[in-house]
């Protein structure tokens, strides 16, 4: 069998079979060619199209922090000058009321309250402040050890909280001061959700870091991980956790974990949250991942113009 072509100058050319089917099997192998690489090409554009969403998205809740963060900032200066004035009145009823038990009492719980006010103000501070990062290489089990140990109010005594450090890679790079304050706030944050339930189940702290080769675009890095044995966080939680002010508790400010934030955002990591797994329908702690880039360059976190004196806060 055969096939006829007409050449340009009106000659006819004939095909065998053979070759007709090598031209269609061309066509079709070219035709596969360009649906693979149209299908690679859309699904790369729906990753960036996604990656520029959560970029913007991002970039949107910086510029809001930053500008409750000016705003916390102004407040809390003003409320400061007044509350100091109020602490030291306090003290010197104190020390003039020896004779008076039960005034002595008030004047007490009066400086008592101011103490918690001035400790809020330091929180929002805090969060408000340019957060500078100097990274340098850290042994991971040294960073556990010390945020235990500035932790022992909420793990030792009657709440008996079990601490396991596994850490599966040693080395980390990362903002000594400012990853121990990230980890004391997590670690807090863990041990009150676990000692709040009633639960009688043991309760255990996991601490432990991993290495992450990297993928581009993700660059690589090291993960703490923080689990506990609590009752996890709930999906509508885990959405709000982070945001400043936030809290599922009667007392603190919200802003331990949104300073957590603050302190990985700078570092260019991220946090991940999820649930444990335990029986049937059940939960068997929740888990807090915070990753941080190997290398990161000028980490500086643009905030208002303030730097207090340290970061304090636990959520």
């Amino acid at each position: 069998m055969t096939g006829e072509t007409t050449m340009p100058d009106g000659r006819c050319d004939s095909m065998t079979a053979d070759e007709l089917g090598e031209l269609f099997g061309a066509f079709n192998q070219v035709t596969a060619q360009l649906q693979e690489t149209h299908e690679r090409l859309t699904a790369e554009v729906v990753r960036l199209k996604s990656e520029l969403r959560r970029a913007n998205d991002e970039l949107e809740r910086s510029r809001r922090l930053a500008a409750l963060g000016e705003m916390a900032a102004g407040i809390a200066h003003e409320v400061r000058n007044p509350l100091g004035s109020i602490g030291l009145y306090a003290e010197m009823l104190i020390a003039d009321l020896e004779d008076r038990m039960d005034e002595r009492e008030l004047a007490r719980k009066i400086h008592s309250a101011v103490h918690g006010l001035d400790a809020v103000v330091s929180d929002v501070l805090s969060f408000s402040r340019v957060l500078k990062v100097n990274p340098s290489e850290l042994d991971a089990e040294a960073v556990f050890e010390r945020a235990i140990k500035s932790c022992s109010d909420v793990l030792g005594g009657e709440k008996r909280v079990e601490v396991r450090i596994t850490p599966e890679h040693p080395v980390l790079h990362a903002d000594a001061n400012l990853v121990h304050q990230a980890l004391v706030n997590v670690i807090r944050n863990a041990a009150d959700a676990m000692c709040e339930t009633g639960d009688v189940r043991p309760k255990v702290l996991r601490l432990s870091c991993r290495a992450v080769a990297g993928d581009d675009p993700d660059p690589a890095g090291s993960v703490l991980v923080v689990s506990d044995t609590g009752p996890g966080v709930p999906p509508e939680v885990q959405q709000r956790m982070f945001n400043p002010f936030f809290t599922t508790r009667g007392v603190g400010t919200g802003l331990g974990l949104a300073i957590v934030h603050r302190i990985v955002d700078a570092h260019g990591g991220h946090i991940r949250v999820h649930n444990k797994a335990g029986g049937p329908g059940a939960i068997d702690g929740a888990v807090i991942e915070l990753f941080f880039p190997t290398e990161r360059n000028g980490c500086i976190a643009e905030g208002p113009a303030h730097n207090p004196a340290g970061l304090r806060s636990e959520k």
